[in-house]
């Protein structure tokens, strides 16, 4: 399941996301409980869209344990295409500029797709929490980055 930080899901229109969009790229304005992040869309070479990927600057206690700095879904009849080690490679690139020098991202334990995006991307996992709120086990994978 994509845990959805970006407020996609919520929103009723494009417009009142793209709003909250805007809002969570600053520390004023950012909704409560979440911390500044840069949302990118994925499109293809004729707009549509793949996937989105979320760059978290900073991480608070809850990122800490279950979100990490990059949360990412890709569309499901776009997935197994090689979308995700792409969009996972060229957020990185944009955690070099924000001064990011350790990525930590997350998934579920039986997200197994995910885990070898990670690893594909350098990622090494530093251990598995269990997540009360899903009742799932979090695996937590750490970049570092030159």
């Amino acid at each position: 399941m994509f845990k959805d930080y970006t407020g996609l899901t919520e929103s009723k229109s494009f417009e009142e996301w793209y709003k909250a969009f805007n809002d969570n790229l600053n520390e004023e304005t950012v909704r409560d409980g979440l911390v500044p992040a840069t949302t990118y869309l994925a499109l293809d070479e004729s707009g549509k869209l793949i996937g989105m990927i979320d760059i978290r600057h900073r991480l608070n206690e809850y990122l800490l344990n279950f979100g990490g700095h990059i949360g990412y879904s890709v569309r499901k009849l776009e997935r197994r295409k090689g979308y995700a080690v792409e969009m996972l490679k060229l957020a990185l690139k944009k955690c070099i500029e924000l001064n990011i020098k350790e990525v930590l991202i997350t998934c579920d334990k039986q997200n197994i797709a995910s885990a070898k995006t990670i690893t594909s991307n350098g990622g090494v996992l530093e251990n598995e929490i269990f997540d009360p709120n899903d009742n799932t086990i979090t695996q937590r994978y750490w970049i570092k980055l030159a």
